[in-house]
This record gives C-alpha cells, structure tokens and sequence, in this order.
C-alpha cells in the first residue's frame, strides 16, 4: 500500500490540486468508485472541510494531457489516522462533463481491477 503513495504527486497551489498517477495500483489505490459520480483520494498535508469546493488537474499514466475536473471534499483521512493511513482528502467529481469525463477515463484505465478486493486508501 505505502509503494502506491510514492506514485502519487499532490501539489498543493492556491485552490487548485494538481495530481499525477503514474501507475495503476496507485490509481486503483485512489479511486473512490463507491462515490456517486467518482471521485479519488488525494494525499495532502492542507487542512480541507467536507463540502469544500476544490479543482484538480489530474494527469493519469503516460497521458500527457491534464484533466480539469471540479468537485467537492467527502472524505477526509487526518494526520496520524489509526491504521497508519495517508493523510488526505477524497474529492467527489462534479456531476458535469468534467466530471463524468474523469471518471470515465479512470474507469476506463482500471477496467476489470475496479472489482478487486485489495485495499485502497479509503477502504
């Protein structure tokens, strides 16, 4: 599990989180496919309230486009959680193109591992 989070890069600018998965296991680690519309789980060390707008650019894989994708905070892991979890926030996709364009390239990417019962940053 902890492998999965050295692949992930958060980048914490003003309002904006910017993400870049490079391999699937962390991808698959960060999705929250259980959210209404997607979302993913982001590591990051900022202070984020439930319900908080924020905005990403995702780059996921050999991809070199960003995605731009807006939602809201539902999910929030602090520091030193039991379990040793990493501390972050998990962003629910807006229900808009964006939206639904982000999870449908994650999903697309994990296909078959989205039934998989191996553990993820949030479950």
């Amino acid at each position: 599990m902890n492998t999965a989070v050295n692949d992930v890069t958060s980048q914490v600018r003003p309002g904006v989180l910017s993400l870049s998965i490079k391999e699937k296991s962390a991808l698959f680690a960060a999705y929250m496919p259980f959210i209404k519309g997607g979302g993913l789980f982001i590591p990051t060390n900022k202070s984020y309230k439930m319900g908080e707008e924020v905005f990403m650019l995702l780059t996921l894989m050999d991809d070199p486009a960003k995605l731009p994708v807006s939602g809201k905070v539902v999910w929030v892991t602090p520091a030193g959680a039991h379990g040793s979890r990493t501390q972050g926030v998990g962003v629910q996709f807006a229900f808009n193109e964006s939206g639904k364009a982000a999870q449908h390239k994650i999903e697309g990417l994990l296909g078959g591992s989205l039934k998989s019962v191996r553990l993820t940053h949030t479950m």
